[in-house]
C-alpha cells in the first residue's frame, strides 16, 4: 500500500512535509491519540531536552502505529503542539535527524501549533497522529 502525496499545480514543494497525502480505496484509518515523551511506565525523558522530547514523542506514535501493523510510511497526518516555538525552530537539525531515524523519507501532511502548556507537567511536545494502514 503507497501513501500518494498530493501537490497542487504551480506550487513550490515543501520542505520537511506534505500538502496533502491521499490513503488508498481499502486502508484502515488509525487515530492515534497525542503522544508526549513517555517512557514505556509512563515517566517523563528528556525534561530540558525539547530534541530528545520530540523524538521520544515521535517514536511513541511510530510504536503506536507498529503495535497496529502499519509503519512509519503510513503516516497520513501528524499535529504537533509545543509549548516553545522558539525551542522547536533552534532544534531543526536534531529533529531532522530523528525523523529521518525513525520515519525516514516520508512526509505526511503536517501542522505545529503552539500552545500555552500541555497536559503533563514538564512537556514540551505532543504529536497526535493519523495513519492508513494496508
Amino acid at each position: 500500500m503507497k501513501l500518494e502525496p498530493i501537490q497542487p499545480p504551480g506550487w513550490a514543494a515543501p520542505k520537511g512535509y506534505s500538502n496533502g497525502v491521499l490513503a488508498p480505496a481499502g486502508s484502515r484509518l488509525l487515530a492515534v491519540a497525542g503522544q508526549i515523551a513517555w517512557d514505556a511506565e509512563q515517566r517523563l525523558v528528556g525534561r530540558e531536552d525539547f530534541a530528545l522530547q520530540f523524538r521520544t514523542a515521535l517514536a511513541n506514535v511510530v510504536a503506536v502505529v507498529r503495535a497496529a501493523g502499519g509503519g512509519p510510511e503510513h503516516l497520513l497526518q501528524l499535529t504537533i503542539y509545543v509549548t516553545d516555538k522558539s525551542a522547536y525552530l533552534a532544534s531543526t537539525r536534531e529533529l531532522g535527524t530523528a525523523w529521518k531515524e525513525l520515519v525516514g523519507r516520508h512526509y505526511p501532511a503536517m501542522a505545529l501549533v503552539e500552545v500555552a502548556d500541555l497536559l503533563e507537567e514538564g512537556a514540551q511536545v505532543e504529536i497526535q497522529a493519523l495513519a492508513a494502514l494496508p
